[in-house]
């Protein structure tokens, strides 16, 4: 075996081992759930200051100024989405490894939400009437939006994984006659793991806080959460995610799905720090954020392969390749592409596998400069991946047309670096075709 081959083998199972891995599972598909509510409150901003707002939007005309009076009805959306994230992560991450770990019901995502809030501190220090007071059983905006995201995770994970384990024996099993329905001696059953469960969890936080004199969101935060954004908010860390992506895409393996328990939490958490801001009309802060992967390092899906198609039916009379990227134009408007990764194809195709993996890190280190000089618009909305080009870079800055130039500039340098490829595919392509017909018309003519 070659070193290439052994190279590609080890990619493989590093990649089906990773994603076996019942946390990877249960984190993917709770943020898979979570998407549509993270697009519903992205709207409600986008409605509520394009407009609604009575100074930027289109309540500023007197015409329409009566919209100004409904901009609360998109707080309150916004307020009942985006800054509960955690709340629902936690809930859905607790269902999802529960049934992973053979629960049948929805109650392991509700205890992990009470762990959660039993590790959280409920009393504040607030300036009230010029006076610092202490207010009691509250829950902060922090410990419900993306800056408790990492802590919710994990007490989620933890908590489900203790009750699974308790529930495992049978003498804590309050087992109830047979004439019980089997909801209410499922409930029995539960009741001493979960009390167990809630009790180590709680008591793990009252600990922690009296030993370090500091609570596990902090901690959490500022020891893993905050560096890990810092790291993805740097060009240089967006890129080594971008690049691992496309690595796992060569060899055959969805990359996407491969970064995504890293991505999601960190690239999504980036973009509703930047909703909130823009709904109080604070400064933006993120320049990397989910949108910013869509809108400049994936167009037409990944690889930037808008810019393959581009340059397939500009550079080359090869007619299979050319009818595959025609088939392949209409899905790739709407970012999915994979007909041409695989129809091309793309993986294990040492030509074309260049081009896919600089292109996105190439238009992505373009985006990122435009739009830190601020050229291009900061991202202000989540927008749905499938959103197309252009549209999408519109939509997701609220409005930026330097968003949707740079990402105009990203097509064409995109098209201009798989040119060249696509040529060198197409001669090879030809050339493989010429001896094949010599070989043939040799054999033909060969004496028996």
């Amino acid at each position: 075996m070659s070193y290439k081959d052994r190279f590609i083998d080890s990619l493989g199972g590093f990649a089906n081992t990773f994603n076996s891995l019942r946390y990877i599972m249960a984190i993917k598909a709770a943020f898979i759930t979570l998407m549509p509510v993270i697009i519903v409150g992205a709207f409600s901003v986008l409605i509520s200051n394009m407009v609604m707002d009575p100074k930027n939007g289109l309540a500023h005309f007197e015409m329409f100024s009566f919209l100004a009076t409904l901009k609360p009805i998109m707080t309150s959306i916004n307020y009942a989405t985006l800054s509960f994230l955690t709340i629902g992560a936690v809930f859905l991450i607790g269902i999802e490894l529960g049934k992973i770990n053979g629960s049948r019901s929805l109650f392991p995502g509700l205890l992990a939400v009470i762990c959660f809030i039993a590790v959280t501190p409920t009393t504040l220090d607030m300036m009230v009437n010029g006076h610092m007071q202490e207010v009691k059983d509250v829950l902060a905006k922090q410990f419900s939006d993306t800056k408790s995201l990492f802590l919710g995770m994990f007490i989620a994970i933890l908590s489900v994984e203790i009750y699974s384990k308790l529930e495992s024996f049978d003498r804590l099993r309050i087992k109830m006659p047979e004439s019980v329905p089997p909801n209410v001696s499922a409930s029995f059953s539960a009741l001493i793991p979960a009390i167990i469960t809630v009790v180590l969890i709680a008591t793990f936080g009252f600990v922690f806080h009296q030993i370090t004199g500091i609570y596990l969101y902090d901690a959490v935060y500022q020891v893993i959460q905050r560096p890990l954004e810092s790291v993805m908010q740097s060009l240089p860390g967006i890129l080594l995610l971008m690049f691992v992506a496309q690595l796992f895409w060569v060899i055959g393996i969805h990359g996407n799905q491969m970064i995504k328990p890293i991505r999601e939490p960190l690239l999504l958490g980036a973009i509703m720090v930047n909703m909130t801001a823009f709904e109080q009309g604070k400064e933006i802060p993120n320049i990397i954020t989910m949108p910013f992967w869509d809108v400049y390092m994936s167009i037409g899906g990944s690889g930037c392969t808008i810019g393959l198609l581009l340059a397939v039916l500009m550079a080359t009379r090869r007619k299979e390749m050319k009818e595959i990227a025609k088939l392949s134009l209409g899905p790739s408007f709407f970012n999915i592409n994979e007909p041409v990764i695989f129809g091309m194809p793309i993986m294990l195709n040492p030509i074309l596998a260049i081009p896919f993996i600089i292109t996105p890190l190439i238009t992505g280190t373009i985006g990122y400069f435009a739009t830190s000089l601020g050229f291009a618009g900061r991202a202000v909305v989540m927008v749905p991946w499938t959103t197309p080009p252009v549209i999408n870079a519109w939509l997701s800055t609220a409005g930026s047309m330097g968003a949707v130039v740079t990402q105009l500039v990203c097509i064409v340098v995109a098209t201009g670096i798989y040119l060249p490829f696509v040529k060198v595919a197409s001669r090879r392509a030809e050339q493989a075709q010429k001896e094949a017909l010599q070989n043939h018309s040799a054999a033909v003519q060969r004496p028996a």
